[in-house]
């Protein structure tokens, strides 16, 4: 209740825009890996077993990860957390991309962690960047990009996957990596970095 009263945080210039973009990036590859992910490790040369194996550790991945967000993570600002499930993610694209199936486990541990923790940080961050006032209209505003974006991704990895195999890993690997970046126009006291 105390937060009704509250006034909104001056707006950091391209605050909404950083957040705006990372939400909708952040959804993209979780849509992409979530209805792929079997294709894609396949593809990355391991057998139908391997794949399945590997898929079913995207759930305890993520699973670990909230649980280390909610212990000794917790301190972490959300904009370090954030950054840190996009590292994670990128560097799960990369292995899967440069060793194939030896790296198939490590590509899902990893990615599963970080899309464990952008789940956290997509609704953290807002709050930690602009404060509560006005919360729920703002992260309405910060997802529908990425809602509007999710519905077709599947049929567009889709289409990436059957092209180029497993090179589509890169792809996610630079939506990743696009991900940190816009991050880094951001600081922990909430103001943009072009301020």
């Amino acid at each position: 209740p105390a937060a009704t009263g509250e006034v909104a945080r001056p707006a950091p210039r391209h605050a909404m825009a950083v957040l705006i973009f990372f939400s909708a990036a952040a959804t993209v590859v979780a849509a992409a890996i979530g209805a792929h992910l079997p294709a894609l490790v396949l593809a990355s040369g391991a057998t139908a077993e391997q794949a399945l194996l590997a898929a079913s550790l995207m759930g305890p991945a993520q699973v670990a990860a909230r649980l280390l967000q909610f212990g000794p993570l917790r301190r972490l600002h959300p904009l370090a957390l954030a950054r840190l499930a996009c590292l994670a993610q990128l560097c799960g694209g990369l292995a899967l991309l440069f060793f194939g199936a030896p790296a198939a486990i490590a590509f899902v541990l990893l990615f599963g962690a970080g899309n464990g923790m952008q789940t956290i940080a997509k609704g953290t961050l807002p709050l930690a960047v602009f404060g509560p006032a006005g919360y729920g209209g703002r992260q309405g505003l910060i997802a529908a990009p990425g809602r509007v974006l999710q519905a077709g991704t599947p049929v567009g990895f889709g289409l990436l996957l059957a092209a180029w195999g497993m090179a589509s890993t890169a792809a996610i690997a630079a939506v990743a990596l696009a991900a940190l970046l816009s991050l880094l126009l951001l600081s922990h006291r909430g103001k943009a970095g072009a301020d």
